[in-house]
């Protein structure tokens, strides 16, 4: 039996707008812990009701809905299962948290009494067990009662003391109201918003306390902002043992060109007034871009350039017009390293020379090393290519006299197809194989009257049918037999 390493199970690798109906979710497990890495997926199809009662806590990246759309239904389950003792442990970061809050008000704020015979109030904190990862801001909007039934929103610092406009200003949205806080970095002497221009390791910003969760059993979970580009809060993991470290991105847009940008370009103001107006103003109308001059310090660049050093890292991946995700074009302008990253969150149809999830998939993290466990077997991902499409995966193997061509077109690999901008420039030729929870099975023939089915067991059978019905086959797995030439 496997047990040493960090295994994940993918339950759900495809992007929002997916035909294949199964968004982000991870179960991730270290010895007899199990922890769940966002709420996109099935849940309780996926692992079932006995399953997630186990679960020792969800950990939330951010709040889009492809990541977090069961997370009411998680509160409601450990509210009223009978045999749920505890409330929903959600690990993620203060600001992530308050998000969760807002947005699950609908479903959690009330519900029927014991009786059924009022409708009550509840809270969050009726729900939820919440444990911060990473650490608490030094500083943050408030609303302040200023008597008479008013109020007005003020910066305050850790001990409640109100911070004036020399140091931070509120900048409330035109598009939507919202606050965000505008702060003047001491050392720069530059207007920046915090939140995005330092890293959680910034003494300046953040408090000391980084709250990465301990188990008693020797491992860590720690929250990390510095390679996290995608607009909305979020926050990538790294879970770490004495031996391995695997890092979540995140939902980002990793591009280290990019990165250089936002930390050596400094934005000049657009100011609707005098400086001086600008200066004594606690609160601003209007958009923050107007005002940020420099868009991430250099302690965050040279952080989220290191993040991923000694880990294999699970990270997001698209094709074309992607401008919060890693456009697979731009992996060669990464700190990457291939050998020890597998790729999710992708499109319906990629072909990659990365190595790609897949929903039911389960991964060993080992050293710096990763294998695809099937049937409690250690296997390489050694293939030349990955190819999704249809909700199918397969694999491709080199041979110079192989029925598939691989081509790339403007940095994005293909096998050609429908779409105007497939084919391009031939590469090489691979065979391709069906992978059939992690058996490789030759690739059948477009239209052809059969399909693979697998049997109680573990075993494939291929099954073909015509006019006079169906029959099958058990087929052998050719994985291990098969070498790229």
């Amino acid at each position: 039996m496997i047990s040493e390493g960090i295994f994940v199970r993918v339950l759900g690798d495809y992007g929002p707008f997916s035909a294949m109906g199964k968004s982000i979710g991870y179960q991730v497990s270290i010895g007899e812990s199990s922890f769940l890495v966002d709420c996109g997926s099935p849940l309780f199809q996926q692992i079932g009701g006995h399953g997630l009662k186990a679960i020792k806590g969800l950990i939330i990246t951010h709040c889009h809905d492809d990541h977090k759309r069961w997370f009411t239904d998680l509160s409601l389950f450990n509210l009223y299962a009978p045999d749920v003792p505890h409330k929903l442990p959600v690990f993620t970061s203060e600001v992530i948290n308050e998000g969760l809050l807002i947005s699950s008000g609908p479903a959690l704020n009330t519900s029927l009494s014991a009786d059924s015979r009022r409708i009550i109030d509840l809270d969050y904190e009726g729900y939820i067990d919440y444990r911060p990862l990473g650490p608490r801001a030094k500083y943050r909007v408030l609303r302040q009662d200023t008597g008479a039934g008013g109020s007005m929103l003020v910066v305050v610092d850790v001990h409640g003391e109100i911070i004036g406009p020399e140091q931070a200003k509120i900048v409330i949205s035109a598009k939507n109201g919202a606050p965000r806080l505008l702060f003047k970095d001491p050392d720069y002497q530059e207007w920046v918003e915090p939140e995005q221009f330092y890293p959680f390791s910034s003494p300046t910003f953040y408090e000391k306390d980084q709250n990465i969760y301990h188990d008693p059993s020797g491992y860590t979970i720690e929250a990390i902002n510095a390679p996290v580009w995608h607009g909305v809060p979020s926050i990538g993991l790294r879970f770490r043992t004495a031996a391995e470290s695997l890092v979540f991105s995140g939902d980002t847009c990793h591009d280290t060109k990019l990165w250089q940008a936002l930390h050596s370009e400094k934005h000049p103001q657009r100011l609707s007034g005098t400086c001086s107006e600008f200066e004594a103003a606690s609160v601003i109308y209007g958009d923050i871009n107007d005002y940020i001059e420099r868009s991430w310090s250099r302690e965050r660049y040279h952080e989220a350039l290191a993040s991923f050093e000694d880990a294999v890292v699970i990270h997001d991946i698209a094709t074309r017009k992607s401008i919060v995700h890693t456009d697979y074009r731009q992996l060669k302008h990464t700190s990457l390293k291939k050998e020890r990253t597998i790729l999710t969150h992708s499109p319906d149809k990629i072909t990659s020379e990365w190595a790609l999830c897949k929903a039911e998939k389960c991964f060993r993290i080992r050293g710096e090393t990763f294998t695809e466990v099937v049937d409690n077997r250690a296997l390489p991902m050694n293939a030349a290519v990955y190819h999704k499409e249809e909700g199918k995966y397969y694999v491709g193997f080199r041979n110079p006299e192989g029925t598939t061509t691989v081509y790339e077109n403007d940095g994005i690999i293909n096998l050609g197809g429908e779409w105007g901008w497939e084919k391009g420039t031939e590469l090489y030729k691979v065979d391709l194989y069906e992978d059939i929870s992690g058996k490789y099975l030759p690739k059948l023939a477009p239209g052809a009257d059969s399909h693979y089915v697998e049997r109680a067991g573990g075993r494939i059978e291929l099954v073909t049918c015509d006019e006079n019905g169906s029959r099958g086959i058990v087929v052998e797995d050719l994985r291990g037999k098969l070498v790229n030439r």
